[in-house]
């Protein structure tokens, strides 16, 4: 009340504004005159603070990742507060909506096995990969992009923008994956994908073979087949192709680039503990080296 008096005391007067409010006037004199509470300092401080993290990840968090992201940063805070506090600086985290399938089949072509089944799981990288496409609308007409990711990590190893659904929009995303993970073993890597005719033609094929992996392909033909890629399909359109507006290739595809680094260094990820999927992978790879370690001495 007395914030709200503060403000407009210039404007209305202070007696004027009580009158209405039907707030004693010797109230609010003697609330003026007392020192701010140990509360009321607290939140004063945090708040930069949570813009701060709500800022630096594209406004898309909620409280419970400012929340983490703050105790990350050594800044001691209960989650409740952060809530409060979000809820008073008009602050709110994005939310998802419904996907929508941008693959469509043959029915009647023959297709690999099914050698995921549903289980979205891996043990370490480079074990599980799920490929999935998903459209953008512009001004100057609609834009494909094609993703493949990590399971392990929910890491994006491989994406590609395209005005087209070609094979190669697919193959080429599948050559940058196969790049940023050069120098790794691949062998018995299973890519999973639905029964999209990008990922069913030759050449796709024939290049996951030359890498060593192994071709799946979801069997029942609904989203949940590929469920990990289509959940990250929806985060990649609320977090940010629904947020603003696009002209055409090259803004989804600059846009896209810098989402990309963000969601592999920095975005926290509930699935592997709040943790960005670089960090997830360098603890694995920290902690194989030293179990590898121990196992010569």
């Amino acid at each position: 009340m007395t914030t709200y008096i503060d403000a407009q005391r210039q404007r209305f007067g202070i007696e004027p504004i009580c009158r209405v409010l039907q707030f004693a006037p010797a109230t609010y004199y003697a609330a003026s005159g007392r020192a701010p509470s140990a509360r009321r300092l607290r939140d004063e401080q945090l708040m930069p603070e949570i813009t701060r993290v709500w800022n630096e990840h594209r406004q898309v968090y909620g409280a419970d990742k400012v929340w983490r992201q703050l105790n990350r940063e050594g800044i001691g805070v209960a989650r409740c507060t952060v809530e409060r506090l979000m809820q008073q600086l008009g602050l709110r985290g994005v939310v998802r909506g419904k996907t929508v399938r941008t693959t469509f089949g043959d029915e009647t072509a023959a297709r690999p096995a099914d050698l995921v089944d549903r289980q979205f799981r891996a043990a370490a990288p480079n074990r599980l990969w799920v490929a999935d496409l998903t459209y953008v609308k512009t001004h100057s007409g609609w834009v494909y992009v094609a993703f493949v990711i990590d399971v392990f990590s929910r890491s994006v190893v491989g994406w590609q923008a395209s005005r087209s659904l070609r094979t190669d929009l697919a193959l080429d995303a599948l050559e940058m994956a196969l790049w940023a993970r050069r120098g790794e073993r691949l062998d018995g890597l299973i890519h999973h994908s639905d029964r999209g005719s990008q990922y069913l033609a030759i050449r796709y094929s024939e290049r996951l073979a030359d890498a060593g992996a192994v071709t799946s392909v979801g069997s029942r033909g609904d989203s949940y087949d590929n469920a990990l890629a289509e959940s990250f399909n929806g985060l990649y359109k609320a977090e940010l192709i629904h947020r603003r507006s696009w002209t055409g290739m090259n803004d989804v595809e600059y846009e896209t680039l810098a989402y990309v680094d963000w969601f592999n260094q920095r975005r926290l990820h509930g699935e592997i503990g709040m943790v960005p999927p670089a960090e997830f992978e360098a603890t694995y790879y920290h902690q194989s080296t030293l179990v590898a370690v121990a196992g010569t001495q």
